[in-house]
């Protein structure tokens, strides 16, 4: 079996592909969490990342597909592999369609749509992370969600490069049928949008973006909201019943209700945080571990099932 050193000697063969060893891992995460990944390569081209993907098999190397690293949990060991990231970040207007590549900040086609009087994914500004994660993930706030508004998906499925229309991704909340394939990469997302006014768009990613900042600094270290919200139709009757009314906003329960009934504010391990303002919030006050993070998100998961019978699920994915 070829040497790390033999896997990396053969990945800087490949053209338009940067390749490093034992690169710590905390420096492309939020969260600020993680240690070394033993080969850490990046690209913006399709076939670049397709013929890195081939190296890695051949050596029998691990590989693990990364975006902005907002939602990941990296392990203290870091990455016993090969750490591969899609950076193709272009933008393309044509009509009511946009073209995104999946290594696109969100907020950036936020505003590139709202400049060209697009309608449709206003309400996602302030989203952390990129576009390919945000539709892996169904991203969204404000009652709506990227997958609304997707098209088309251009994709590697470890064999060769496929599209699918929006019905084929299998969008529900905050799922996707990528979430459930992790082997398959997105390279590049359609959006079909709406004609609207370029200033009353701006204006309400403006107020949105606000909000945000002031709930979670982009200074922080942490993922947004740690856990999913309920769907209210799928909560057990007695558990829906014991939730006032006024909490449930367009039928669903927002996770950070059932955290704070069991004292999730303010909880702190190590250098692990539970925001005192949001009981959904946890931060790396600055030299936390992703052991601390792990051990208070299962505390608040336990607590929750032992007070409500309920499991509530994490937005982050772990990687190590």
């Amino acid at each position: 079996m070829p040497t790390t050193e033999e896997t990396q000697s053969r990945l800087a063969e490949i053209p338009n592909l940067t390749v490093s060893a034992l690169t710590p891992l905390a420096g492309y995460t939020r969260f600020g969490i993680g240690g070394p990944a033993d080969l850490f390569a990046e690209t913006r081209d399709q076939q670049a990342f397709i013929a890195a993907v081939a190296v890695a098999r051949a050596s029998s190397t691990e590989v693990c597909v990364t975006g902005g690293g907002t939602n990941l949990i990296v392990s203290d060991r870091g990455f016993r592999g090969l750490v591969l990231r899609f950076s193709e970040d272009t933008l393309a207007s044509d009509g009511p369609r946009i073209t995104a590549g999946a290594g696109a900040r969100l907020q950036d086609l936020v505003d590139f749509a709202n400049h060209h009087a697009l309608q449709g994914l206003e309400t996602l500004a302030g989203i952390p992370g990129w576009v390919g994660a945000a539709v892996y993930g169904n991203a969204g706030a404000y009652g709506h969600a990227i997958a609304e508004r997707v098209a088309a998906v251009r994709f590697f499925d470890g064999v060769r490069v496929r599209a699918f229309d929006n019905r084929q991704c299998e969008f529900r909340y905050r799922e996707s049928l990528f979430k459930r394939h992790k082997e398959w990469t997105i390279f590049q997302v359609e959006f079909s949008l709406d004609a609207a006014a370029a200033v009353e768009l701006e204006q309400i990613s403006a107020g949105i973006l606000k909000v945000r900042n002031e709930k979670f600094p982009p200074t922080m270290k942490c993922a947004g909201s740690i856990f999913k919200n309920f769907l209210l139709r799928e909560l057990p009757p007695a558990v829906a019943a014991g939730v006032p009314a006024v909490v449930v906003r367009e039928g669903k329960i927002p996770a950070a209700w059932f955290l704070e009934q069991v004292g999730a504010k303010g909880m702190q391990l190590g250098g692990i945080h539970v925001a005192a303002h949001h009981a959904n919030l946890i931060y790396n006050a600055g030299q936390g571990t992703a052991r601390e993070l792990c051990e208070v998100i299962a505390e608040l998961k336990r607590r929750v099932r032992e007070r409500f019978g309920i499991e509530v699920e994490e937005e982050v994915q772990y990687v190590g």
